[in-house]
């Protein structure tokens, strides 16, 4: 039946077009934002995981952040720590000297002297972003340093931050509050041989404005300094030199870690990113091969609509 009152061939014609405009509406807006997921409405499930993760992945960008200043605390106490090293094996050297007959142990005392100032230095020098971990000034004793170390999301969606952890008192060369809690300021005990006997003594390095006071002997000589004085300050020495070894070694494994999870991040991060774009991310080369399809199918719509109006037009030449 013809009817000029219904034009079905123009509203099949129509309905085609108007699927096509919407096709080419979403295609379009794909190509200029780059993603196929781009709101709730596109897919509710995918833009939820991507926008939690790329909400991590922002959490994430703080971790390395925050690891770039651990890294850089803990290098700076190494630092501080190896320069220390080799001030006390020139101390230990000089004391080793002082032990040849006939030197001048005066002399051989200033050069000890210097070089005990210069560790006074390296360890208030040692800091950081307002962190020392080789010189404590505080009335508390040197403590745990947390550094933050990454951001994690369990299964169940809860979150949680890891932190790596220092025990700065390991370090602590001088502390001017308590002797006893710096390296170098406290007693330390040593035990040479004294002909056939073992004899022990309790000496300090260095002697700094505290409150108290260390127990044992300064390290320091004069011309009427004995070899036996000498032989227990050249163990005691050798011992704090020691201990600033083993404090060495602890705060470079740390650093090593560090460095580790700073990678770790690094590349978690990257990986991340790569897993939200397979999600939302639009694949440029396959929208611009529907776009060119879709233009074709738009003119093809357009020429139909076209043609079912010009049909409807020739019932005129009925009424001539």
């Amino acid at each position: 039946m013809t009817s000029i009152m219904t034009n079905t061939a123009a509203m099949a014609a129509l309905q085609t077009l108007r699927s096509i405009d919407d096709n080419m509406q979403t295609t379009q807006a794909r190509i200029s934002s780059g993603y196929k997921v781009a709101n709730a409405s596109d897919n509710a499930a995918y833009w939820s995981i991507a926008t939690t993760m790329r909400s991590d992945n922002k959490a994430l960008a703080t971790v390395q952040d925050a690891l770039g200043l651990a890294a850089s605390k803990a290098d700076t106490a190494y630092t501080g720590l190896q320069s220390s090293v080799d001030v006390i094996s020139s101390i230990k050297s000089k004391l080793v000297a002082a032990r040849e007959p006939g030197v001048d142990k005066n002399k051989i005392n200033k050069e000890i002297a210097e070089l005990k100032n210069q560790l006074q230095s390296i360890a208030e020098s040692a800091s950081f972003s307002g962190e020392n971990w080789l010189y404590n000034a505080s009335t508390a004793a040197p403590g745990t340093k947390e550094m933050v170390g990454s951001f994690n999301r369990a299964s169940d969606g809860t979150v949680s931050v890891t932190t790596l952890k220092y025990d700065s008192s390991s370090s602590t060369l001088i502390d001017t509050n308590d002797v006893s809690r710096g390296i170098l300021t406290k007693g330390t005990v040593a035990t040479w041989a004294s002909g056939t006997t073992t004899t022990t003594g309790t000496y300090y390095l260095l002697k700094v404005g505290s409150a108290t006071t260390a127990t044992g002997t300064l390290i320091e000589i004069s011309s009427t300094t004995t070899n036996a004085n000498l032989d227990g300050m050249i163990s005691a020495v050798d011992t704090m030199l020691q201990t600033l070894t083993d404090s060495a070694s602890t705060l470079g494994a740390i650093t090593s870690r560090i460095q580790l999870q700073d990678s770790f991040v690094k590349n978690l991060s990257d990986t991340i990113d790569k897993g939200v774009g397979r999600l939302v991310d639009a694949d440029m080369n396959e929208e611009s091969t529907k776009i060119k399809a879709l233009q074709t199918q738009q003119q093809l719509g357009i020429q139909s609509l076209s043609i079912a109006n010009t049909n409807a037009q020739t019932i005129l030449t009925l009424f001539k």
